[in-house]
């Protein structure tokens, strides 16, 4: 029997499924980086999105909120979410990515963008945060197209 492993790929999400315009601003941006950030570990895209909503849910939505959540009250969430084999793992990944973020970009993933000079920098001021790899990188970036293309015009 031949397995046909294509069916078997992840699906391709985008930020407007989630109701999320990054062109927006800083908020939009954020929640697509956080749930990009939960997209690109290795789970279940349906565990991703719950635990996303979950942070959602719980004013979890930019990186001081979570900057604020104690370390247990984290992994709480990501249980919840059913993110329990990376719980701990995630919880402190996720804060120190956003001591760096808000250290080194005053909490702006705008900020980030308005000081790459191009996408090939403002990929590796991502992929410089804690935890944030080339997976997560090319799943947030493929909603700043748009960002970039505007700047040529």
């Amino acid at each position: 029997m031949i397995i046909n492993r294509m069916s078997e790929s992840k699906p391709i999400h985008h930020a407007v499924d989630f109701g999320i315009d990054i062109t927006a601003g800083d908020d939009d941006m954020f929640k697509w980086f956080l749930l990009a950030f939960f997209f690109g570990k290795p789970i279940q895209s349906n565990v991703a999105i719950q635990t996303w909503r979950i942070f959602i849910s719980h004013k979890l939505d930019t990186p001081w909120a979570i900057l604020q959540t104690s370390h247990r009250n984290l992994v709480r969430l990501l249980d919840e979410g059913r993110y329990t084999r990376y719980d701990e793992s995630t919880a402190r990944a996720l804060r120190t990515c956003m001591e760096q973020l808000v250290r080194d970009y005053d909490g702006s993933l705008m900020l980030m963008y308005e000081s790459s000079e191009n996408e090939e920098e403002f990929s590796k001021r991502l992929q410089s945060l804690y935890g944030v790899g080339p997976k997560i990188t090319e799943i947030f970036m493929r909603e700043t197209e748009e960002l970039f293309a505007r700047r040529v015009e």
